[in-house]
C-alpha cells in the first residue's frame, strides 16, 4: 500500500475496525517514511454478473454508476445518503446471489426505478424521465397522471 502523500511502500496499521454492514474494514494506517496518517478501506471482493446493455454490449455491473444516477435523481429530496448506499449495496449482493453470469440493465433499471417510486415522487419521476426517456410532454404527463391516481389525488 503506497502512501497518498509521499508515495513509499512501508506502513503500519495504528487501527482496524469493521465497516457498515459488517462486509468492509477500515483501517488507519501510519507512513513510515513521512509519519502521516490515512485511512484504507478493505472489502471483500465479489463475482458481480455483467450488465447486458439495450444494444447489446456488455460491461460489468458498476455499484458507482448505479448510486451516481439514483443521487442524481434524488439532489435536493430528503432522501439519505446511507439510504442510496444501503440500497445500491443490497442490489448488488442480490444480483451476486442470484448466479446469473448475466443482467438486462433493464432489470436493473425498474428495480431502481420500483425503489424510487417508494421513496420519493420527485426523485422517481426524474429517474423514471431519463430512464424511459420519455419524447415529450404528454408522456411525461401521462407518467405523472399515473404517479397523482396512484397515491388517490385528482388534478384540481
Amino acid at each position: 500500500m503506497k502512501c497518498p502523500l509521499c508515495g513509499k511502500t512501508g506502513n503500519k496499521v495504528i487501527d482496524s475496525r469493521l465497516g457498515k454492514n459488517g462486509r468492509m474494514i477500515r483501517r488507519r494506517r501510519e507512513c513510515l517514511a513521512c509519519k502521516k496518517r490515512f485511512t484504507t478501506y478493505e472489502k471483500v471482493e465479489t463475482m458481480l454478473p455483467m450488465v447486458v446493455k439495450k444494444d447489446g454490449r456488455r460491461e460489468p455491473f458498476n455499484h458507482e454508476k448505479i448510486r451516481a444516477g439514483i443521487q442524481k435523481a434524488c439532489q435536493k429530496r430528503p432522501i439519505s445518503i446511507n439510504r442510496i448506499d444501503d440500497f445500491v449495496d443490497s442490489l448488488g449482493q442480490e444480483f451476486q446471489e442470484s448466479g446469473q453470469r448475466e443482467i438486462q440493465s433493464s432489470d436493473i433499471g425498474e428495480k431502481v426505478i420500483e425503489k424510487l417510486k417508494d421513496w420519493d415522487d420527485v426523485a422517481y419521476v426524474r429517474f423514471a424521465s431519463v430512464y424511459r426517456q420519455f419524447k415529450d410532454i404528454n408522456e411525461f404527463m401521462i407518467e405523472l397522471k399515473e404517479i397523482l391516481d396512484e397515491r388517490g389525488g385528482e388534478e384540481k
